[in-house]
Formats: structure tokens, sequence, C-alpha cells
């Protein structure tokens, strides 16, 4: 599956994390009818909780602070709404440079291949 990485700045860190983290299905508070309706637009159907997704911070990647990385593996017509809906409602939100979304890329990998090889330390593999 594909995987891209965009910047964003700090500011629009709380509006991203809850887009990210919000599956209308799972809301309670939104009634079958309202639900129903949900299936006819298309940018309500982008839900980022059932993608796999990072968030990282620019220093953390030696990049300037103030700045936030999007990890995103999905295939790619749920990445091509996505990039839309982001263009729609964030300003800040982009494609990050090539360089940058290698370097993000590679540490989302390291870190998945430490926390598989901690498993398998637990479970003895």
């Amino acid at each position: 599956m594909p995987e891209t990485v965009y910047e964003f700045d700090e500011s629009e860190y709380p509006q991203i994390k809850h887009m990210l983290e919000y599956d209308p299905y799972v809301d309670k508070s939104i009634s079958s009818e309202a639900l129903s309706k949900l299936a006819d637009n298309k940018f309500s159907n982008v839900i980022f909780a059932r993608q796999e997704y990072y968030i990282k911070d620019g220093p953390s990647l030696g990049a300037p602070a103030g700045k936030y990385y999007l990890y995103l593996k999905a295939n790619d017509e749920f990445t091509a709404i996505a990039q839309e809906k982001f263009k729609k409602e964030f300003a800040s939100l982009k494609r990050a440079p090539p360089d940058i979304e290698k370097k993000v890329i590679e540490t989302v990998k390291e870190e998945q291949d430490r926390a598989n090889a901690g498993f398998g330390a637990i479970f003895g593999d």
C-alpha cells in the first residue's frame, strides 16, 4: 500500500488530530438517519481512524519546530480523496518535501521493527 507524508503547522494540530481519530460510524451522538446521509458525502467517508497513520513532530526528525508530519499508509483511492479533503479544510497541510517524506517513512519503519522485535521478545519468538 502506498505511503505518503504530509506537512502541517502546529496551529492546525488539534483539528487535524481530531479528524484523524474521528469515526462517525462509532459516534453514538449521530442518529442512524444522519449516518445514512453520510454515505452520499465522499469526504465524510474518508475515515482516517481505519487507516494506518502516524503524526511526527518536526524536531524529532531534525526539522523545524512548529512543523508536524502526517504519515499515511492507504490505498490510492483513499489517498486521492483525502488530499482533496486536506486542501478544502486545512490551509497549511500539504505534501512533505521528498527528503522529509523519506525520513518520516524510514522512522516509522524503524519504530515498527523495534515494536515487532519487542513483541517477539515478550512472546519468545
